[in-house]
């Protein structure tokens, strides 16, 4: 308590420039650990998932709007970290920062939860955190490189795309992911961490060589979702998701197992494929357990 109470007695200028700060940090980090796993589509540099999307929209989501300043540092210092700054950059920077503010803007409009314990949350993220926000991101970058000339009319449809699709996943995957901890409580009394313990294992050891395979196996990672979410529901479905993009991610680029001998486009559309089925499957089935479990205990509560 006494630690809270020093913090809220900080000057509030101070408060915004730390919180600033952070979240510009947090962003920038993101986008170095996106940037270790990427592919080259139509010559242009462009991540399968790109999780500073998905931590800009999660600072939204807790913190608001006051921390667009720091979302806006932190996409400055990643595309600094490329190459020099070029005319091109400030479509991208004002498209990585717009396109989470949008997100945020539709998500609160709704009245969404960033518990999702309801499927009308889980589809409000997706389908309009997600799949809508991100068209704004993906138009300025790849339209701001073609009006710049350093990406043809030719191949602005590719890697528009492939920017979407990457941004996208980035909200469906590591959004939720940040906002259960962001949640996370200390668990319950009888809490199974047997089984807990059993299905990391399982999942940690299975998944690798099931993204890693010849032949195309992907297929037997659901079950494994299945299994999480209807056991520990997000706790359990999202971290799996999370790890069986990246192990996939990692295979993708590495050109090893299915990915190998596919083009470059190839490559991506079954990689966002993947990763879409698996953040669709933790995240809906998830929220419908939860929703159910929940209509229950109300029904239990009023009997």
């Amino acid at each position: 308590m006494a630690a809270v109470v020093g913090i809220a007695g900080w000057p509030r200028p101070l408060v915004r420039v730390l919180e600033t700060l952070l979240v510009a940090g947090c962003y920038y980090a993101a986008g170095r650990l996106g940037l270790l796993r990427h592919l080259v589509v139509e010559g242009a540099v462009v991540a399968p998932m790109w999780p500073p999307t998905g931590v800009a929209v999660a600072f939204l989501l807790v913190l608001g709007l006051r921390c667009v300043p720091g979302i806006a540092l932190g996409a400055l210092l990643v595309v600094a970290s490329l190459s020099p700054l070029r005319p091109s950059a400030l479509g991208i920077l004002a498209g990585n920062t717009a396109a989470p503010v949008c997100a945020y803007l539709l998500l609160r409009a709704v009245g969404f939860r960033t518990d999702l314990s309801r499927l009308r949350d889980g589809l409000a993220l997706v389908f309009l955190g997600a799949l809508t926000a991100m068209l704004i991101s993906a138009g300025a970058g790849a339209g701001m490189a073609v009006l710049t000339g350093e990406l043809t009319t030719d191949h602005f449809w590719p890697v528009w795309l492939a920017w979407w699709a990457g941004d996208a996943m980035g909200v469906v995957l590591v959004t939720p992911f940040l906002l259960l901890l962001y949640r996370a409580r200390r668990p319950p009394p009888g809490t199974r961490w047997g089984e807990a313990v059993t299905m990391a294992v399982v999942v940690g050891v299975l998944v690798p060589p099931i993204t890693h395979s010849p032949v195309s196996m992907q297929f037997l990672i659901f079950p494994l979702l299945i299994w999480a979410a209807l056991r520990f529901q997000l706790a359990g479905s999202l971290p799996c998701a999370l790890y069986a993009s990246v192990t996939a991610s990692i295979a993708a680029t590495d050109r090893s197992g299915a990915f190998a001998r596919l083009t470059e486009v190839e490559v991506m559309m079954k990689l966002q494929a993947f990763n879409g089925a698996v953040g669709l499957t933790a995240l809906l089935l998830s929220a419908v357990i939860a929703e159910q479990r929940n209509t229950r205990r109300s029904v239990e509560r009023a009997c």
